[in-house]
């Protein structure tokens, strides 16, 4: 061991000392590795040759906010050790992304070699592939729910850890979440694998699952806490799970039925969902490209409970981000993207 893990977390009311300890990189052939250290996982960063835009550290501190943001939701890193490489490719900005689960956790994602810092600042991608990380691996009838969970949970991990505001979350909400509504010949969730119905549909499911859940706790619980259930179940990208078994530990964590009686009614068939009433409820009045947010709204305090910094949920969080040191990588299975 090169270094003892419970020298880097010491949980204090919920929130973990920061430490940073900075080693030697490897370097072999152009490529740069090292490793970030969030909690008691280690996420070996691989930068691949070529000429970038972009410094290491530059590349290090987001791949490090991207960490943080799923840790903060989850309360913990989703795996032990992942693997991250970095690949440059012509042009700027955050190009594809790919999450795998064999050796514990690999995602490949390309970056441009001319993108800069104020880019990846503001990149949502490599926080949507970490998310894929924490469900497990369901059946390819199910795609749906491992993009739909990464598409919704994202923003508000990042909200959560202070990287995005919630305003601009229920603005891109709006405008987006049509897009997952079924579409004449829908054959519900597990039948129709249309971009929409699988990204935005699965968003969808989880958006109005996350509402209900609220609803009939009385605003104690939500889908964060299913899907910290499944985490803590052992259910990450590493295991294959049957989705209606993930369900039912979800709904255990929140004394509820709502994922499993949910997915009854939308696995087969198309199901009906009136977002302009819901925005209504939960207190968002779309103004162009923005939002005017209502605090006098029947489901306001919903609104605000979906996005509240986990502290404020008395969950506890074991972040200890980065310690930075020599490390590896390596590599594949049906990626996520």
């Amino acid at each position: 061991m090169l270094l003892n893990r419970r020298t880097f977390a010491i949980a204090v009311l919920g929130l973990c000392t920061l430490l940073s300890i900075v080693r030697n990189f490897t370097s072999q052939a152009g490529q740069v590795t090292s490793t970030l250290l969030i909690g008691g996982s280690k996420i070996d960063v691989t930068i691949e040759s070529g000429e970038m835009e972009l410094s290491q550290t530059e590349l290090l501190h987001w791949a490090q906010s991207a960490a943080e943001a799923v840790a903060t939701y989850y309360g913990r890193y989703p795996v032990p050790r992942l693997q991250l490489r970095i690949i440059p490719v012509g042009g700027s900005g955050v190009r594809h992304g790919q999450t795998f689960g064999y050796d514990g956790g690999l995602i490949k994602i390309r970056v441009g070699k001319q993108t800069e810092a104020r880019e990846v600042a503001n990149d949502w991608m490599l926080t949507h592939e970490m998310v894929h990380l924490s469900f497990p691996s369901v059946a390819d009838e199910h795609h749906w729910i491992e993009e739909g969970i990464a598409v919704y949970v994202e923003p508000i991990a990042r909200i959560q850890a202070k990287q995005m505001s919630g305003e601009q979350m229920w603005a891109d909400l709006v405008r987006d979440m049509p897009k997952g509504l079924p579409q004449e010949g829908d054959e519900g969730m597990d039948h129709t694998h249309t971009w929409g119905r699988t990204y935005w549909g699965g968003a969808l499911f989880c958006f109005v699952a996350d509402v209900e859940i609220r609803k009939q706790t009385h605003n104690r619980k939500g889908l964060q806490d299913a899907l910290r259930g499944i985490l803590d179940a052992g259910g990450n990208i590493t295991h294959d799970w049957e989705l209606t078994e993930a369900f039912k530990i979800g709904d255990r964590a929140t004394g509820t039925t709502v994922l499993s009686e949910q997915y009854a009614k939308w696995k087969d068939k198309p199901a009906h969902v009136d977002l302009a009433s819901m925005w209504k409820e939960l207190g968002i009045a779309a103004e162009g490209k923005s939002v005017r947010l209502r605090e006098d709204a029947p489901l306001a305090g919903v609104r605000l409970a979906i996005t509240a910094p986990a502290a404020s949920k008395k969950t506890d969080l074991e972040i200890s981000p980065t310690a930075v040191f020599a490390g590896r990588a390596s590599a594949a299975s049906r990626p996520r993207s």
